[in-house]
């Protein structure tokens, strides 16, 4: 790993040599007003193809620099509302340019460029526009790899995708979903040949779009356009794998396109822990180590937001859904989406677990294993229409049904420090639940008057139903001091729950305009939740019937809330400047009744809250963003339920109806700066939290070391947090480049709690560095090394105790498409985890490789892929608590070879896209 860091920077040494061109200028309006944000761009005049690019700064001066070795080259200057400027340029080691003045297009539209040739960046008030043709990639790439090479977008190993320092929510296309929101499906699948431009904006729901309103400006939202003449035609992909130890990959998606209409399909089954439909061209379904190593080994995964899996263990995968989009006149929109998992998931784990009291230590030994079959349907739809322009109308119903059951066994045993026993607990639990939920949004929204006025009404619902029976044995054995045993508590039951819950909400909001870039915004929001929380606890019997109720355990609860949030705000918007304040009350009321005991709760909670934010940029690329929000948390009732639990006889569990609500208040501050000049950008980043009557979990220990836990309310607890990123991209000879970026992160944390009675506080410190390098030859070779320091410095009150260990992650990428016709991967990572316990490893490897070989011309791919090729994947995390340290060890999936082959089919405009690749 040395070596290979040495390495890189010797490239960057070797390769850092003098530019061999250095153009100059400055760009004005018609009457000599500098231009700040004009795209300067030079092409080839043989191809037209892209030399370089920059962007004018607030004075309209530019300078482009490169190392090409050409004579002539054609410079274009482009800026919203006026015409292309084009001129020929012979090149030399510098050329001053003066000034040039643009012209306005004769028929300009508001935010329109007219040009000729596609500027490569186009920046506009609140949108950042990339012309996909003007960033080369390899051949047959996707979304994700043009991403990675647009100027501010940076895409991490595990899809996610940020846009100078801002996250990327959402993906669409042509405005529209695509498949749902899980934006690694369009990222994966969507192939470049189909891309026209690629806009970025602050993320918006459909209201916001509608009636002009600001969107989140804390994530950012990727419009996808279709070249006309490519929006019709379909692309699909087919990849089926077979290997060693029994793992097996099927999986495919299929997208048809005809205008405004589009219809998508995909599929797969595996036994890899995969989703199926990330493709990753390199690794396919397998996917990457994404650094921190644990992505391949967890047996979970999620798709539009829906879990499968447990988070452990070896999950099975069963998956299938459509996509639907059609639209007609007067805006009239419908889309629906089915989705259908089935998950049969498998997990071990071993776990040693060091508590420590005020004036004892004592320590857990645990093993368990278990198994989850889950199946779930979700459908959902989405219908909208404007009868005229001012007016929308949208409704959104979706149904998600589930059907499950597992099955875990356990054995903990409790130990004093010096080795004599306490307890020990054997708990075998058997389950099965059955849930249908039903949700439905719907939305009336107006606009009124020139300066965004707009009013709206909106109703929602959700209707949940859940049961689920479990049976549930339990034999725990106590020791004397001695060591001896005294007694066995065996606990044999059947749990029989049912829970209902029906939520309904009407909001309704108003924008006024006071002045151009002022508005008041007025809104009401009312709720009013009822359920029933009924849990009957059967005690079994000798014949092996469960008839006899346990009434003390049991409970029926009748639970209904009102919720009333009026409030008030004002809004601005220029240029430069975005600004929101508002303030409200909010009463809620929460009724319960427990219809076994006759025991009630009914209060009623009253509090102001306030939210701000305000976002000025200075220039382009360059923007200063601050937020604030309070809000108040109710405990759950779960917490406020005065029933006991006793599902773990090691750990019983009594609600507290006396909770208070907590306030949360939130601070966030974040700078950034990218420079399209010289491809460099920063972001960093300060925030707190800080949290009264936060409610925490207070236990007290019996001398068997039986914990009975209860809730309670503190003041004290706060969050800091902070950090930021770096990274810059030097263009070197050959075509090559190599891109730098390093991260700085931090987190301190404060909280309070109890331990048998006794208040305490802790104190943990976080202080994580990072280095990542991205080294590209001719889009042939990527090589990308990786590594990471976590310093851990934790403190209690009691004991005076402290915990200082490190982290460390080292991962090295390797990708080449070198020789013809050969797809090479190479993937890996190394982790050491400080102050593991005895017994566990605490450092280890994982690495995966694949090597593939096109055929049938380039639309088929052969590849060899191998997980774990050192056979070292283990799951080792340690977990340090208020008031314990645990170490736990879980089953992960372990070595295999794997041989798989995928297919591609796409045409689009009536022409095959495949017959007109290559490498740059």
């Amino acid at each position: 790993m040395r070596f290979f860091f040495s390495f890189a920077l010797l490239i960057l040494a070797g390769n850092l040599t003098a530019q061999n061109f250095e153009i100059n200028g400055k760009v004005t309006g018609p009457q000599g007003e500098p231009l700040e944000s004009a795209t300067v761009y030079l092409e080839k005049p043989v191809d037209s193809s892209l030399v370089t690019y920059t962007i004018s700064d607030n004075s309209g001066t530019f300078q482009l620099a490169g190392n090409e070795k050409l004579e002539i080259a054609k410079l274009l200057v482009s800026y919203a509302g006026f015409k292309t400027y084009s001129q020929t340029v012979e090149i030399g080691e510098k050329l001053n340019l003066g000034t040039i003045k643009m012209q306005i297009a004769d028929n300009a539209l508001d935010e329109i460029t007219i040009t000729s040739s596609r500027a490569p960046v186009t920046i506009k008030k609140d949108t950042l526009e990339f012309n996909a043709a003007s960033f080369k990639t390899r051949k047959d790439a996707n979304l994700e790899e043009l991403l990675k090479e647009l100027p501010g977008v940076e895409v991490a190993t595990d899809g996610s995708i940020t846009v100078n320092g801002t996250p990327v929510s959402q993906i669409k296309v042509n405005g529209k979903e695509f498949f749902g929101d899980d934006p690694k499906i369009a990222t994966k699948n969507l192939p470049k040949e189909l891309i026209n431009k690629l806009q970025v904006v602050d993320s918006k729901t459909k209201s916001e779009e509608f009636t002009g309103k600001e969107g989140d400006a804390e994530n950012k939202t990727i419009n996808i356009t279709i070249d006309e003449d490519k929006n019709r035609g379909f692309f699909s992909r087919l990849t089926a794998g077979g290997g060693t130890n029994e793992r097996y990959e099927l999986s495919g998606i299929g997208n048809y396109f005809k205008d405004d209409l589009r219809v998508s399909l995909l599929a797969s089954s595996n036994n890899i822990n995969s989703s199926g439909f990330s493709f990753d061209e390199i690794y396919d379904s397998m996917g990457r180590n994404a650094y921190s190593i644990s992505r391949s080994r967890g047996g979970s995964f999620s798709v539009n937001g829906n879990n499968f899996g447990s988070g452990s263990g070896i999950t099975r995968s069963d998956n299938a859904g459509f996509n639907f989009v059609n639209e007609w006149p007067q805006e009239t929109e419908l889309s629906s989406n089915y989705f259908y998992s089935r998950a049969d998931n498998i997990t071990e784990s071993k776990t040693q677990r060091e508590n420590i009291l005020p004036d004892r230590r004592f320590f857990n030994n645990s093993e368990s294993s278990g198994q989850r079959l889950n199946n779930n349907h979700r459908f959902s739809l989405g219908f909208e229409i404007q009868p005229d322009t001012l007016t929308r109308i949208s409704v959104r119903p979706n149904i998600n049904t589930n059907n499950g059951r597992s099955s875990n066994q356990s054995f903990t045993e409790s130990i004093e420090e010096n080795g004599t026993p306490i307890n020990t607990a054997l708990t075998d639990n058997y389950s099965e639940v059955h849930s249908v939920n039903f949700s439905n949004r719907l939305y009336f929204t107006r606009k009124f008057g020139e300066n965004g006025g707009y009013y709206s009404l909106g109703f929602n619902n959700q209707n949940n139903n859940r049961s689920q029976d479990n049976n549930f044995f339990s034999e725990r054995e106590i020791y004397n001091q001695q060591g001896e045993l005294e007694r066995t508590d065996v606990q044999d039951q059947l749990i029989s729950e049912e829970n209902t819950d029906n939520n309904y909400g009407i909001n309704v909001n108003t924008r006024i305009p006071i002045t151009g870039g002022l508005k008041l915004d007025v809104s009401y929001n009312f709720d009013k939740r009822n359920g029933r929380n009924e849990r009957l606890v059967y005690d079994g019997d000798d014949e092996g019937s469960y008839t006899l109720l346990d009434d003390e355990l049991s409970n029926d609860f009748v639970s209904e809330s009102f919720e009333h949030r009026p409030s008030l705000g004002l809004a601005y918007n220029s240029d430069k400047l975005r600004a929101h304040v508002s303030s409200g009350f909010q009463s809620i009321r929460l009724k319960n009744k427990d219809l076994f005991t006759e025991t009630s709760i009914d209060n009623t909670y009253e509090n102001l809250f306030a939210n701000a934010y305000f976002r000025f940029n200075l220039s382009q690329g360059k923007s200063i963003y601050f937020n604030y929000r309070n809000s108040w948390e109710t405990p759950s009732l779960s917490q406020l339920q005065p029933v006991t639990n006793t599902i773990n006889p090691l750990n019983i569990i009594t609600g507290n109806p006396n909770l208070r609500p907590a306030l949360r208040n939130r601070l966030h501050l974040n700078f950034n700066n990218f420079d399209f000049k010289t491809r460099s950008g920063f972001y960093v980043y300060l925030g707190a939290n800080f949290i009264n009557n936060k409610v925490v979990s207070r236990s007290s220990i019996d001398q068997d070391l039986v914990r009975t836990t209860t809730y309670t309310n503190v003041d004290g607890a706060y969050n800091y947090y902070g950090g930021g990123t770096l990274d810059k991209t030097f263009e070197l000879q050959k075509e090559s480049s190599i891109k730098v970026k390093t991260g700085l992160y931090g987190n301190f944390d404060k909280n309070i709690g109890f331990t048998n009675e006794q208040r305490y506080s802790s104190k943990s410190l976080r202080f994580t560095p990072s280095l990542n390098l991205e080294y590209n030859f001719r889009d042939l070779v990527t090589i990308e090394p990786f590594y990471s320091i976590e310093f851990v410095d934790a403190e209690y009150s009691f004991n005076n105790r402290e915990e200082n260990y490190k982290n460390q992650n080292i991962s090295l990428a390797l990708t080449s498409f070198w020789p013809e016709k050969f797809v090479i991967g190479s993937d890996i990572s190394y982790q050491t985890i400080g102050n593991a316990s005895p017994g566990f490893q605490n450092s280890f490897y994982l690495w995966n490789a694949s090597l593939g070989y096109e055929i049938f011309g380039e639309d088929g791919v052969l590849k060899v892929k191998v997980f774990d090729l050192l056979d070292q994947n283990i799951a080792t995390r340690r977990f340090t608590g208020d008031d314990f340290i645990q170490d736990t060890q879980q089953l992960v999936l372990e070595q295999y070879f794997m041989l798989s082959f995928t297919y591609k089919i796409s045409k689009f405009g009536g022409k095959d896209p495949n017959n007109k690749r290559g490498r740059r």
